[in-house]
């Protein structure tokens, strides 16, 4: 059910990134991820630059993870913004060797500013082979905390408030951030199959369908994979 985790972290690296005066956005919540145990612990932006706190946690023996020059942020316009560093984290072709399963690895994507009145972005790192990915990644705290709001009522084993949260927050946010709708319209059409109102994950599943946003064929096939279909 719940797509996103809270994390907090300390302050104590503060200093890598020279950010003052910072917007901090502590678990922002997002879609879609590619790596069950790739997180965002935070985002700090300013007019300076946007940096990603991130965390991964290996579950193999002999795991290793690395982070490809080309990562980018993707606007709502089609736009990239291309990472500028990295720290904590190799370069492909070299990567990080784990010693044990279980063990994680915290490391730091530094990008330009984001673009001003950004809701959303994607995070993509495109390469060959198991590449890391989230879409539909919100980066305002009124957002993402009117969402924490809707999945607490959910982790408390309520999912009609839930379900009528998310609808709220959708109508709410509209057309104009199509690239947050696959979050929200994933959680309504769980939480209404959940509660056993079909008609209603029925009707959010053709909303999906007919959304127009270019990415809304990997949200259903992850709504197929989990024999959810309309």
């Amino acid at each position: 059910m719940v797509f996103r985790r809270i994390f907090s972290i300390a302050g104590t690296f503060l200093f890598f990134t020279g950010i003052v005066q910072a917007q901090t956005i502590e678990g922002p919540n997002y879609a879609l991820k590619s790596h069950e145990t790739l997180e965002i612990k935070k985002i700090v932006k300013n007019d300076k630059g946007t940096t990603f706190w991130m965390s991964i946690e290996n579950k193999i023996q002999d795991g290793a993870f690395c982070a490809d020059k080309n990562i980018y942020i993707g606007y709502p316009d089609g736009s990239k913004s291309k990472i500028i560093s990295s720290n904590g984290i190799p370069v492909c072709p070299d990567s990080y060797k784990f010693k044990y399963p279980g063990e994680k690895l915290d490391f730091i994507l530094v990008f330009p500013p984001l673009k001003p009145g950004t809701e959303w972005i994607d995070l993509v790192e495109d390469c060959s082979d198991n590449c890391f990915s989230f879409y539909g990644l919100i980066t305002g705290n009124t957002l993402n905390s009117k969402i924490d709001d809707a999945f607490v009522l959910a982790e408390k084993n309520e999912p009609a408030g839930a379900m009528v949260s998310f609808i709220k927050i959708a109508e709410e946010t509209g057309k104009k951030n199509s690239g947050i709708s696959p979050l929200l319209y994933i959680n309504i059409i769980k939480l209404a199959k959940e509660t056993g109102n079909s008609v209603k994950a029925a009707e959010w599943y053709n909303r999906l369908k007919t959304t127009g946003y270019k990415g809304a064929d990997r949200y259903l096939n992850f709504l197929n994979n989990q024999g959810i279909a309309y």
